[in-house]
């Protein structure tokens, strides 16, 4: 900010300094850099998700997950529907399809993945927007109702895997949790 105008109004046709247009085409090409490499590293960072969304009606939805955990709830060797805490425990088929549901306050069913194998998960809500956050693994989708996420998943480590909201729903949000466990 100046104190007195300048005395040339015309600053604009002034000409600029050799070390100020040096500065400023180095940053127009680290912009360009880092805009094309944002591009890339889609590519080469194996660190976004590609993932496919449809338009779905959210009642559509919860009535096909309810029917998967019926087609594959896993039984026990006594020949009992395995749940834990009331939630169904399912494995879905191998290389198949596999559907979880947001919902208050809770992510519906428990999945049980093997080790190795791809998964195409299909996530969707049935009354607000939740977001789904596999930990400790670093995936996070923001799961609305009226569209269904499918994103491709191959587990490279056993072990069960908590799935936690990381957007605001109300009240009961510290609470909406849900798990995916991969076995050997």
């Amino acid at each position: 900010m100046a104190i007195h105008p300048p005395s040339n109004r015309l600053w604009w046709k002034e000409p600029i300094h050799g070390i100020e247009l040096a500065w400023i085409v180095i940053a127009f090409l680290w912009g360009l850099f880092m805009f094309f490499f944002m591009i890339a590293w889609h590519f080469i960072g194996q660190q976004n998700l590609s993932n496919e969304t449809y338009k779905i009606k959210p009642e559509v939805y919860a009535e096909r997950v309810e029917a998967f955990a019926a087609e594959f709830q896993a039984v026990a060797d006594d020949g009992t529907p395995l749940e834990e805490d009331g939630v169904p425990v399912v494995r879905p088929p191998v290389g198949g399809d596999a559907y979880i549901l947001a919902r208050l306050w809770e992510f519906w069913p428990i999945l049980e993945l093997k080790k190795g194998e791809s998964y195409r998960i299909h996530l969707s809500s049935a009354d607000w927007q939740h977001g789904f956050s596999l930990q400790p693994t670093n995936i996070n989708i923001s799961v609305h109702p009226g569209y269904e996420h499918i994103i491709t998943l191959t587990p490279t480590e056993s072990g069960s895997f908590g799935i936690v909201c990381n957007e605001f729903c109300g009240i009961g949000h510290h609470t909406m949790t849900g798990r995916i466990r991969i076995v050997d």
